[in-house]
């Protein structure tokens, strides 16, 4: 029954002391109730990712930082298509995706990848990403867990913003990674060319990608002023 998934994913977070709005345990409960090797979140704003809000591992951090930059992945279709999107075989998949994101992704020691939509009623602000370092699909209890978790996810982290805004602070919560120097760079390159931060952010991604830099590395640039787009010769 659904209440006794939910009742045990809190027992689980409790543990970890963050049976309500914590992040700490968040994404490492995520990983132990559906048995995968790690777990992040990603938070995204229409159709742009935002940032990591947690994960459970170093390869878990490499694969939000690979979806953040190339825009691409199981996080951004789960939050784009509302619905959990599920590749057992990142390295032979039934059907051929994430031409970027899917190299690195298995250098990392990813094999499967599974990104679930976290939602409140019909609107969405991101997506809980699992990964194994072995391929195989999700069993019918698995996945029951996962969408259990990602509703909990959900609620976990509107209750964090809730109460950061309260307590009257603009930053997230410590610990979470919303790589503000982009949305700062990006808001000055929208300055410099004159088009909206949507359009800017996907220069900033545009030029990081060619380049083969790391988004937050060009980002750095901009906003240190050691890189316009204004200028003759820039993207």
């Amino acid at each position: 029954m659904p209440g006794e998934r939910h009742l045990r994913i809190l027992a689980r977070l409790s543990a970890h002391g963050d049976s309500d709005s914590g992040t700490a345990g968040l994404c490492a409960v995520a990983a132990e109730v559906s048995a995968m090797t790690g777990a992040g979140i990603m938070l995204m704003s229409t159709d742009s990712p935002m940032g990591s809000f947690c994960t459970s591992n170093d390869v878990s951090t490499v694969i939000e930082e690979l979806q953040f930059s190339l825009g691409e992945g199981p996080c951004v279709d789960a939050h784009t298509l509302g619905r959990p999107v599920l590749e057992p075989d990142l390295a032979d998949p039934a059907v051929v995706r994430w031409l970027a994101f899917s190299p690195p992704a298995l250098a990392a020691g990813v094999r499967a990848v599974f990104g679930f939509p976290l939602q409140m009623g019909a609107v969405r602000f991101g997506a809980l990403n699992l990964y194994r370092d072995q391929p195989g699909p999700l069993s019918d209890d698995q996945h029951a867990d996962l969408l259990v978790m990602a509703s909990v996810a959900a609620q976990s982290v509107l209750a964090t913003q809730s109460r950061d805004f309260s307590h009257g602070s603009d930053a997230p919560e410590v610990g979470a990674d919303f790589h503000l120097i982009v949305h700062q760079a990006s808001g000055m390159v929208a300055a410099q060319l004159g088009i909206s931060v949507g359009n800017a952010f996907v220069r900033l991604r545009a030029h990081a990608f060619s380049h083969d830099l790391p988004l937050t590395g060009v980002a750095d640039a901009v906003v240190a002023r050691q890189l316009r787009f204004d200028s003759v010769g820039t993207p």
